[in-house]
């Protein structure tokens, strides 16, 4: 089943087009990761398909739905993370939940809630008290409440340090091993690529590409690099590969295993070590920049 359709998406403000005729699918039980630079579309995609925005043209589905026609029933089936959320800072962390408990026909307990999002010790807290992390999580927290058939994760884990991030994928994760449908959007390159199964790239208002963030860009049938040491440059000519002035050696391969196996035998019979032997394909990021034409900066995770 399709959990979301989109088609043909177009969207201007004023003279500046944010969308030129965007496509996405999105399965049931799928996790889908949108990435791209600021200014993409990304943002507008998903107030689109949230129901926020309305396209100037195209056709959007979600859960069966238009979502900016939709009333109650569809609501009660999504969760939303957005960038920045608000909150009433006099309460405290349960009763906030608490109150948005009430508003959903088939909500999760909010103490599982709390322990999804990793806010045991800050229960009782007053919110105005949280960290920014410790908010964002409440961010996360308010979304679970109704037990959501789909949820739209907007930059879920910003502001997160990398053991509060891994903590937040793992709930992702367990979420979308019980069948949620999850699209996020994220500037963690890793992100997407410890929690989708397919990413779906936008820039300029447009899809560049998409698939599972292992084969993005073609990444499975691209060459391999294949690099080490010589300790002696003289050995280059045995192994019949050339070496760099600093010692190294580097060979593209487009089938590294048959590769690794000639010069590892080679180097066998005659005694040659092959210092820091290490194989790799292209990342994710370096699909990713050469997709988007320019090399922005990817944050640290």
């Amino acid at each position: 089943m399709i959990a979301i359709k989109a088609k043909g998406l177009t969207k201007s403000y004023g003279e500046v087009t944010a969308l030129s005729g965007v496509d996405l699918e999105v399965a049931s039980g799928e996790v889908v990761a949108i990435l791209g630079p600021n200014g993409a579309g990304k943002t507008t995609t998903v107030e689109i398909l949230e129901g926020y925005r309305r396209p100037d043209s195209g056709n959007v589905e979600v859960l069966g739905s238009n979502p900016t026609d939709a009333g109650a029933e569809l609501k009660q089936r999504v969760g939303i993370v957005l960038q920045e959320a608000g909150f009433e800072d006099e309460l405290t962390v349960r009763e906030s939940l608490t109150h948005l408990w009430r508003a959903y026909d088939n909500p999760r307990e909010v103490g599982d809630v709390i322990r999804a999002a990793g806010l045991e010790e800050k229960a009782d807290e007053r919110i105005k008290r949280l960290s920014g992390g410790q908010r964002r999580r409440l961010d996360l927290a308010h979304a679970l409440v109704g037990n959501p058939d789909l949820l739209f994760l907007d930059e879920p884990t910003t502001g997160f340090d990398p053991a509060a991030r891994r903590d937040a994928w793992a709930v992702i994760e367990g979420l979308a091993r019980g069948g949620t449908t999850v699209l996020l959007t994220t500037h963690y390159l890793e992100e997407a690529q410890a929690l989708a199964h397919r990413v779906v790239v936008i820039s300029g208002g447009r899809v560049l590409a998409e698939g599972p963030p292992e084969s993005l860009g073609n990444r499975t049938s691209a060459a391999a690099t294949i690099r080490f040491r010589l300790r002696d440059p003289a050995d280059a000519n045995v192994l019949g590969v050339t070496v760099g002035a600093d010692g190294t050696v580097t060979v593209e391969a487009i089938d590294p295993v048959s590769e690794v196996h000639r010069l590892t035998g080679v180097a066998i019979e005659h005694r040659i070590e092959l210092d820091g032997l290490e194989v790799s394909r292209p990342s994710l990021e370096d699909a990713y920049l050469e997709l988007i034409g320019h090399h922005e900066p990817v944050p640290e995770s």
